[in-house]
């Protein structure tokens, strides 16, 4: 099944890049004022397309978003963000994402995240390791003077804070779901997300962290991020090594 989705990963992925190539894509806003350009659209329309091909599942997306009240009997069900990171695709720096994962009781179980301006695939299913294309990761990392990350366009006041406390001085700033790819291979060591993404933003990358050795916490419950909940919008969290904690 994973070699199903990385296939429609990669086929969104070269629509999007043909939208990349123009000069001024068009944009238009949703409701909360964040961007969404012909990319998104183009994108949300093969995943989904391409995973109704093999799956009956339902699918739950940024662009074709379901009522609580349908959704909430759903014990598995496809959850994806056609294009993670729209801001950095308009300032072009490649750093923008597609994500897929599949939900099985509340928690990812396979997870799929393709760079197309880089052709690299992070992907993930549980009990079967992590990979970057063919080759398998893990954040080994023993690191005492650890790496952060945080957000290209979303950082806060409040992020910086928890990593003045916690000593950590070296961060590395990426966009989208790359933050969570960069974990999983031991490039970085913790990233503290301390204001709003949506669950699509964290699934695949959620379970391809969990299966290289990292964990991804709710900041208010000290548990795992759970899915599929009534507000789309998750807490504040920190994803970081195992071995590591700071709640």
């Amino acid at each position: 099944m994973i070699e199903d989705v990385k296939k429609i990963a990669y086929k969104a992925s070269e629509a999007i890049m043909e939208v990349y190539k123009s000069v001024d894509p068009d944009v238009n806003y949703k409701k909360d004022d964040s961007p969404v350009t012909e990319a998104d659209i183009v994108s949300n329309e093969i995943i989904i397309s391409g995973l109704k091909d093999f799956s009956d599942l339902p699918v739950l997306s940024e662009e074709t978003r379901i009522p609580y009240e349908e959704r909430k009997s759903w014990s598995r069900f496809w959850l994806v963000d056609p294009l993670d990171g729209t801001k950095d695709f308009l300032v072009k720096n490649n750093q923008f994402t597609v994500n897929i994962a599949l939900i099985e009781d509340r928690k990812p179980v396979l997870g799929v995240i393709l760079i197309p301006a880089e052709g690299l695939c992070y992907l993930a299913e549980a009990g079967k390791g992590a990979y970057k294309n063919s080759e398998k990761i893990y954040n080994n990392s023993t690191r005492a003077d650890l790496i952060g990350s945080d957000s290209n366009f979303h950082s806060t006041e409040q992020t910086k804070a928890f990593y003045a406390k916690h000593n950590v001085k070296n961060i590395k700033r990426y966009g989208s779901a790359l933050k969570f790819c960069k974990l999983a291979e031991g490039e970085i060591d913790v990233y503290a997300r301390l204001n709003g993404t949506m669950q699509w933003d964290t699934a695949a990358g959620h379970i391809i962290m969990n299966e290289a050795g990292c964990k991804i916490i709710d900041a208010e419950t000290g548990q795992e991020l759970a899915y599929n909940r009534e507000n789309l919008r998750n807490s504040h969290f920190i994803a970081c090594r195992k071995d590591l904690d700071f709640l």
